[in-house]
Formats: structure tokens, sequence, C-alpha cells
């Protein structure tokens, strides 16, 4: 899902809709080829996610943060949705328990022994220009399963236990270049990237 918005003023810097550093350095290596400055979000201002979507929740945090700074922002939102268990924890993956072993045990406790163990991870990416329109946005889809225990000591989240069949690993499992390459992530931004660059060539 995309779309495109035509602006006659370009991006230079962008605000990034989260408090965590960690994901703005992730952004920049997605976005390493643009001449663009990546910056966090003021430490003061939360946007509270009220929306029912993952797109929902990455529309209200570019919009917001970018009228409130009046620069372009970017934000994104992503999680883990499990079919046996009715698209859970979807939006809530990051609140679904206190800390991230126990969200594992959650979902892992939830899905017990049931067969179908089929999954996605889920990215929603969102550009929003200063005036807090909506420039461009983005959802990428990563297929996978649910192992029955963890495997894998890399990524972070629930990686240890999504496992991808074609790759024959987990997430956790993955190099940092694979993982980019296949994640939802990934993939959001590979549809992003291409619309983005036109942004900035007009600008």
């Amino acid at each position: 899902m995309t779309n495109i918005t035509p602006t006659k003023t370009s991006p230079k810097l962008l605000v990034v809709a989260t408090g965590n550093p960690g994901k703005v350095i992730e952004m920049q290596e997605y976005l390493a080829d643009l001449n663009l400055e990546l910056q966090l979000k003021p430490k003061d201002l939360e946007v509270e996610e009220t929306g029912e979507t993952f797109l929902d929740n990455a529309r209200l945090k570019a919009t917001e943060v970018a009228k409130a700074t009046g620069e372009w922002a970017i934000a994104d939102d992503s999680g883990l949705a499990v079919d046996a268990l009715d698209g859970k924890p979807g939006i809530y993956s990051a609140r679904y328990a206190p800390t991230v072993p126990e969200q594992i045990e959650r979902v892992l406790q939830e899905l017990g022994n049931n067969p179908n163990r089929q999954a996605q991870f889920v990215c929603a990416l969102v550009i929003a220009k200063p005036d807090g329109t909506v420039a461009l946005e983005a959802e990428g889809i990563s297929r996978g399963e649910i192992l029955y225990s963890l495997r894998g000591d890399g990524g972070f989240g629930y990686d240890p236990i999504f496992y991808v069949p074609s790759e024959e690993k987990t997430f956790a499992e993955m190099s940092g270049e694979m993982k980019r390459s296949l994640s939802h992530r990934g993939r959001a931004f590979e549809i992003l990237l291409p619309q983005l660059k036109e942004i900035c060539r007009l600008g």
C-alpha cells in the first residue's frame, strides 16, 4: 500500500518519531543513499497510539511529530501477527507483557501445541510533511512460522521464535544483511525508497 503526494520542497531532515536511538541507526542504514539527516523526536513529545492498525499508528506518530516540530517526519509501527491467535499480539506486540522474554512466553503459551504456526511480521512506514499531511506510506510483510522454542542470539523482540522456512533460520539466527533483505521493515523500505528518492529529486 503506497501513496505519493507531489511536493516542491524536499526533506533535508527527517525527524524519527521514536525515542529509541537504535531505531534511528537502523533507519539510517536503509536511507544511506539519500542525503538526509535523521534525528530523534523531542523527548517530551509523546504520541498516544490509539489506532486500530499498524498503519493507523504510524500515521498518527508521523503527522503529530511533523506538526509539532515543523519538519518532515518518519514513523513506523510494527509487530507480530499470529494466524491462530486471530492476529495477536498485533499492534500490542511491544506491550503484550512487561518484558521481551515474557512477551515471547505469552505467545508460546497461548499458541500451545496448535499445529498452525503460521505468522507474519508487519511494518508500516509513514513520512509526513511539516504541515502534518502524509506524503508517503508503505507496508511490508514477512511471512514465517512460530517455533515451539527459541533459536538464535541475534535480533530483538520476537525474532528468536520467528522462523523463515526458505532460509531455515529464525530472524535471530540471520546476519544483519540477510534480515534487512527479508524483514518486514526491509520490504516496507523497498516500497518507500524509490518514491522518497523521487521527492528528493523533485525538490
